[in-house]
């Protein structure tokens, strides 16, 4: 058996990057631990995973110029993430009074809802549920 463990997201720091996952979205702040970098310099190792599932997502802050030019367009502009919910109406609502910036009005399509949001960088995500 395998399975994605984790999906790495560059962002441009720790604390903000923690605040808008766990307060923002509800996922869970699985680890947040000190940790080194290959040669030697301070850097964090935090987790964070929407409750229950088994994949995570590493919080890396951006180390040097190149990663620092990632934050926000991982893919390129494209869809990143997908984060189904069970209740869309209700996630999207919460979202919205939180100041999350949706690019997309939400609309049914044959997979169920969907709606383009921002995360604190930039990168796009899809929110998606029932249709």
């Amino acid at each position: 058996m395998a399975f994605l463990e984790l999906v790495t997201l560059v962002v441009d720091d720790y604390d903000p990057a923690i605040r808008f996952f766990v307060d923002v979205l509800e996922f869970e702040l699985v680890e947040n631990s000190p940790a080194l970098t290959n040669d030697g310099r301070p850097k964090r190792w935090v987790v964070v995973c929407p409750p229950g599932a088994r994949t995570g997502i590493l919080l890396a802050r951006a180390d040097g110029e190149r990663q620092a030019r990632a934050v926000g367009n991982q893919t390129g502009g494209r869809v990143a993430f997908f984060l189904r919910v069970e209740n869309f109406e209700a996630t999207h609502d919460r979202l919205m009074a939180a100041g999350v910036e949706f690019v997309s009005p939400p609309r049914t399509e044959d997979y169920g809802r969907v709606a383009v949001f921002l995360d604190l960088s930039g990168n796009r995500w899809d929110l998606l549920g029932e249709a």
